[in-house]
């Protein structure tokens, strides 16, 4: 595992799939320090997703350079970084298995560290809801999760993340599909996790992602806002027309 104590950053970066290809990331700089939670918005296809596979080494900058504690993210380095990045996607897979086996997930079951199951999924609030239950995390969740709700099996996923003790967790609109009150209590979850734990959100809705200390705001591939939620409503108008679709509340 790559040590991390400072800050990860993304210098002049620039990507595109083929030099035949329109740039879909340019001019990206961004620093994230420690323990900092970061929101991500934008319209559909304004690049993302790309920012999100370039942070976790699944993608190559085209141009410029992904940078831990002030040393280049070389090949050497790459996949110690990958073992401290621990992502969340929209869907979460749940295996007819038991709580302990899904929340520890590849995991050989003799090998599966039982206190830090338990420990992520308090941290991840879904402890009270295994604890009651008759077999406890020895229990079989079902097929899919089918017996849980959404947003318990999204707890599952935080759990599952926590569970290989990262340095950055990444939420890939992991709430989008929740409903409002669900999606409520999953970021309460997030908020109570260790504040050295550094949080990246990218978010369908913008309440989503109202309490992060920096909100990225992309646009057509380029970062054209930054701020917290209260200075990008103040001095954005796009990110004013995020908050405020004409659809909806959503992006």
């Amino acid at each position: 595992r790559l040590e991390f104590t400072d800050a990860f950053e993304l210098r002049r970066v620039r990507f595109r799939y083929a030099a035949s290809q329109p740039w879909v990331l340019e001019d990206i700089d961004l620093r994230i320090p420690k323990g900092m939670r970061c929101g991500i918005v934008g319209e559909t296809g304004c690049g993302k997703s790309t920012l999100l596979d370039l942070i976790m080494g699944l993608l190559v900058p085209t141009e410029g350079e992904l940078v831990v504690d002030g040393e280049r993210l070389d090949r050497n380095r790459l996949r110690r970084w990958q073992r401290i990045v621990a992502h969340v996607p929209q869907e979460i897979y749940l295996a007819d298995m038991s709580w302990s086996e899904n929340i520890a997930f590849g995991q050989q079951q003799a090998s599966i560290d039982q206190n830090r199951v338990r420990r992520s999924a308090e941290q991840a609030q879904i402890s009270g809801l295994i604890e009651v239950r008759s077999g406890g995390y020895d229990q079989r969740v079902g097929e899919r999760g089918v017996q849980i709700s959404g947003g318990q099996r999204q707890r599952v996923g935080i759990a599952r993340a926590l569970y290989r003790q990262p340095g950055v967790l990444i939420l890939d609109e992991a709430t989008s599909a929740l409903d409002s009150t669900t999606e409520a209590n999953v970021m309460k979850a997030i908020d109570a996790l260790d504040p050295d734990l550094t949080v990246l959100i990218v978010a369908h809705r913008l309440t989503t992602v109202e309490k992060c200390d920096l909100i990225v705001e992309l646009d057509a591939g380029r970062i054209v806002a930054r701020g917290t939620y209260e200075e990008l409503m103040r001095d954005s108008a796009s990110f004013r027309r995020l908050a405020h679709p004409s659809d909806g509340s959503d992006l």
